[in-house]
């Protein structure tokens, strides 16, 4: 695979300029709360983690991928603008470029509603973190009822118009189910406007 496999220039051109903050500024906040050791953002996007990877409490060693050219050229850019040192590197989920036992933390923001191959991109998750270390996420996830037939029909545009993204994943259930954590906190929080919406937000610990 070329590096430029994962390309979205618009989406990525406009993505800074989306009302993003209101909504994400507290999960963002949630995600990096007490954080220490070594942590990996999974599909760093533009970099917006950062700045509150940048205020986080405990001493930190940030790594970041994300394979959208694209959107790696903005998160370079974000992270020196907001002065923290992140080690970014252009790899896909599925497919991390780190040793097992690698990290303390990895944090997943509106991740793995774009990932190919989201089971192959948890295993991988699961295989980087040390034993009892932590995986924080925040998803969009699919809805109950009306809510979920309407984006399993608007699954197919929408992803073409929003860099891969996938309105119809049942992450929840994919996170829960896999036998590798155990759930530490899992809840669904008022953020999203449908069809990107609910969200849920969690921690799950790798097992010992």
């Amino acid at each position: 695979m070329s590096e430029h496999d994962i390309s979205h220039p618009v989406f990525a051109a406009v993505y800074d300029h989306l009302p993003d903050e209101p909504v994400m500024g507290p999960q963002r906040e949630y995600l990096t709360a007490g954080l220490c050791g070594r942590v990996l953002d999974l599909g760093a996007g533009t970099g917006e983690t950062f700045p509150y990877l940048k205020a986080a409490d405990g001493p930190l060693e940030v790594h970041a991928v994300e394979p959208d050219p694209h959107m790696r050229r903005r998160a370079e850019r974000r992270a020196r603008a907001v002065g923290v040192a992140v080690d970014l590197r252009d790899a896909r989920a599925e497919s991390l470029p780190y040793p097992d036992d690698s990290f303390d933390a990895v944090l997943a923001s509106v991740v793995f509603c774009t990932i190919e191959d989201p089971e192959r991109a948890l295993r991988e998750v699961a295989r980087v973190l040390v034993p009892g270390g932590e995986f924080r996420f925040v998803e969009h996830v699919r809805g109950d009822g009306w809510r979920a037939s309407v984006q399993d029909g608007l699954t197919p545009l929408w992803k073409r118009a929003a860099g891969g993204c996938h309105l119809d994943r049942d992450t929840v259930a994919l996170f829960t189910g896999d036998e590798a954590f155990s759930v530490l906190e899992l809840e669904r929080v008022d953020a999203g406007v449908f069809p990107a919406a609910p969200f849920v937000r969690g921690r799950l610990e790798r097992r010992r």
